[in-house]
């Protein structure tokens, strides 16, 4: 599967995600897919309709075996959260003042600080439909509602799972420019690398006769070094440049005009400027 990455550091940690009277077993498992995408790995599921296990949750997992494999179920929503110490509640309804209510922004910041304090967290996901109930709600300690579209505030599960699960991994990094990619050390090209593709392409250039006017050749040359200057190349770029320019010098040599390769016009040949 597309970006994942068996030689990588799995994450497994962070606040369980608990979903309340869950109905299809394919919207559990795109809930576990967006939970292994961000490194959560605790799923709980209170009574879900199709019962489980479920093997069109693992379908709709994607690969995400590991949340699947451990996902705890339970009879009730006061068990499902008995060992717990701090528990938010998402939903979109207005609960005019009964529960303090946080953005996913200021609810990840939390339960991160209350993780690494060594508390017991998690967050509690209502029906598809019509979410949790208020009497649901009652039982977490505060509510985290997301700035949605007013007119349209609809999120399915899967969705609301991962934003709060994006923005939990986002408390874990050390700036918001960070990700989870390592790129690739580059060695940035010196002058004399330059100098040698400056080179390569001139004398690729003057074979097949691109400065026509010996007058207009350093101006050519001047701008044509302006532009290869412009970006930081690293050895390999020049390396990659190099390459296609010694390719289509030995195509050229190998089809001359009149093999049947395909005429090209002047100004291309000339590179448009140099009529």
């Amino acid at each position: 599967m597309a970006g994942t990455n068996s030689e990588r550091e799995l994450l497994t940690e962070g606040p369980a995600i608990i979903l309340v009277y869950p109905q299809l077993g394919e919207n559990i498992g795109m809930v576990a897919r967006a939970m292994a995408n961000f490194g959560l790995s605790e799923l709980r599921l209170v009574n879900p309709r199709d019962g489980w296990p479920s093997e069109k949750a693992r379908s709709a997992a994607s690969r995400a075996d590991h949340v699947i494999d451990g996902a705890k179920l339970y009879g009730s929503l006061e068990e499902a959260i008995a060992d717990l110490n701090f528990v938010y509640a998402t939903t979109a309804r207005d609960r005019d003042g009964y529960k303090p209510v946080r953005s996913p922004i200021v609810a990840a910041r939390t339960l991160r600080q209350r993780f690494e304090s060594g508390q017991a967290v998690g967050i509690m996901f209502g029906r598809e439909r019509t979410g949790l109930t208020n009497e649901e709600v009652a039982l977490a300690d505060e509510i985290v509602t997301f700035p949605v579209n007013p007119a349209f505030a609809s999120l399915n599960l899967a969705q609301a799972v991962l934003l709060m699960s994006y923005e939990w991994m986002k408390t874990g990094m050390e700036s918001e420019e960070q990700t989870s990619f390592q790129a690739i050390e580059q060695r940035p090209a010196t002058k004399e690398h330059l100098q040698g593709l400056f080179d390569h392409v001139e004398e690729a250039l003057e074979a097949r006769n691109y400065f026509r006017s010996a007058d207009k050749k350093p101006k050519l040359v001047e701008n044509l070094r302006a532009v290869l200057t412009r970006a930081s190349f690293t050895e390999s770029e020049i390396q990659v440049l190099r390459g296609v320019i010694s390719s289509l010098d030995r195509f050229t040599r190998e089809n001359p005009r009149g093999s049947g390769a395909p005429e090209r016009s002047r100004k291309a040949q000339r590179g448009g400027d140099n009529e």
